[in-house]
């Protein structure tokens, strides 16, 4: 990631189905990565989520938010943040990689977001994706 200390880091909004949550990320996120743990294709309801690895200080929150806090498969707590109304979780602090939040990367409702450039859980990959 390109430090730039002027601040002129392009953002990129996440938001919930509804539009009420909000995070703004400053910059390129520092990591992507698509997860096959069953509990991430739970929270999503589909087969892998999608995350966006961003420093908290790049990113600024907004909306009002309710909080699932869950042990990963790690032994760390991951705490979720979703939207009350719509019940879209937008973005989730992972106290494994503590000082980052991770954000669902189809909130941000962007095809030219970055790719995943790491899978994570791979042996819960539905037998029918190409690895």
């Amino acid at each position: 990631m390109n430090d730039d200390p002027l601040g002129a880091k392009a953002t990129r909004t996440a938001q919930c189905a509804c539009g009420q949550l909000v995070v703004a990320c400053k910059g390129d996120p520092e990591k992507v990565s698509a997860c096959h743990c069953l509990e991430c294709q739970r929270r999503t309801g589909s087969v892998f989520g999608i995350a966006a690895f961003y420093r908290i200080e790049n990113t600024s929150p907004a909306g009002a938010s309710s909080i699932y806090e869950r042990i990963g498969d790690s032994g760390f707590a991951v705490t979720h943040h979703f939207c009350p109304h719509c019940g879209s979780t937008v973005y989730w602090y992972p106290a494994r990689k503590a000082g980052f939040v991770a954000v669902a990367v189809g909130s941000f409702a962007d095809p030219a977001f970055p790719a995943p450039e790491q899978m994570v859980y791979e042996h819960h990959c539905h037998h029918w994706l190409a690895k």
